[in-house]
């Protein structure tokens, strides 16, 4: 297992979280996912072999956020 943090713009609320972590979740590959609101930041922990790092952040951003 390998992880990331992720800085995303435009969190800040629990629908955001859930928003996220639902969809990064369901991800083949994800095994946790961690948003700090307070901080901006997505804690993704992931089977590099199972799903990249780019899809992370496209998953992300398909919800409406922006991943820097």
């Amino acid at each position: 297992m390998e992880k990331i943090t992720l800085n995303v713009q435009g969190m800040s609320c629990g629908h955001c979280v859930k928003s996220i972590e639902g969809s990064v979740g369901e991800l083949k590959g994800v095994s946790t996912v961690k948003v700090h609101l307070e901080n901006g930041t997505v804690d993704v922990e992931y089977n590099s072999n199972e799903v990249t790092v780019e899809k992370i952040k496209e998953t992300i951003d398909d919800q409406g956020y922006e991943v820097k």
